[in-house]
């Protein structure tokens, strides 16, 4: 990624991309290259112009937000673009699935503006968007309506440090304080983080988050359990690693 983020904009409310466009525009190190105004376009113009962050409405005419972010996910040529879903809605069913077809993240529409710009930055140096708190509620919803699609492969790929970092990742954890936990260098602790996304196929953290809960490697703990504070287990393979 060059100095500066190239964004693209997809939303069908043009109110809305010239708010955001407007913001981003004020921003030194962003730049809008691009808008549509359904998710074909968007598909389309994600192709073309190669951004390294695609703002992409969860709800629009002729093709939804998801199946906008399932091609571009798909699309190897686009392997570096991460795809930002935004939302009136907050982490409801859309966002679940958005996650599942390869969004690095979501935002609300009505988050503060500076929020937004750090949001940005965040998922185009690679991260996910996806706070402790937003975790643990990913975590509920794999609770509450467990998938209904085939444990991924890939665990049995996995050395024990790769679960482990995993599962800490799976909590939010950054790679310094996935190296404070396991005292190991940040170095050697995002070493670990990318053999595994690369092992598991997935495009960043918050795949790791979802492959973590879909693959039984990381469970939630229920009403009852001796530390069941809506926070997440680990299997035996991956040490504990309880949501904080």
């Amino acid at each position: 990624m060059s100095g500066v983020v190239r964004v693209v904009l997809v939303d069908d409310q043009a109110l809305m991309r010239a708010g955001f466009r407007a913001l981003m525009d004020a921003e030194d190190g962003i730049e809008v290259v691009g808008e549509a105004a359904d998710g074909a376009q968007g598909v389309a113009l994600v192709g073309e112009l190669v951004p390294d962050v695609a703002l992409i409405d969860v709800q629009m005419p002729v093709m939804t937000g998801i199946e906008a972010t399932r091609r571009i996910a798909a699309d190897p040529r686009l392997a570096d673009v991460r795809v930002v879903i935004l939302t009136n809605y907050g982490l409801d069913e859309y966002v679940f699935d958005a996650l599942r077809a390869g969004a690095s993240g979501f935002l609300l529409k009505d988050t503060e503006p500076a929020d937004l710009l750090q949001a940005i930055e965040v998922v185009a140096r690679g991260d996910a968007l996806l706070s402790p708190a937003v975790t643990r509620r990913l975590i509920g919803e794999f609770v509450a309506r467990p998938p209904d699609r085939a444990t991924p492969p890939g665990l049995e790929g996995l050395t024990r440090r790769e679960r482990e970092v995993t599962a800490l990742a799976a909590r939010g954890l950054s790679n310094e304080e996935i190296a404070a936990h396991m005292v190991i260098s940040p170095f050697t602790a995002k070493t670990h983080v990318s053999r595994a996304m690369t092992k598991l196929g997935a495009r960043d953290r918050a795949q790791l988050v979802v492959f973590a809960y879909e693959s039984g490697l990381v469970r939630a703990r229920v009403e009852g359990d001796a530390e069941g504070d809506g926070g997440a287990g680990v299997g035996a393979d991956g040490g504990g690693a309880g949501v904080s």
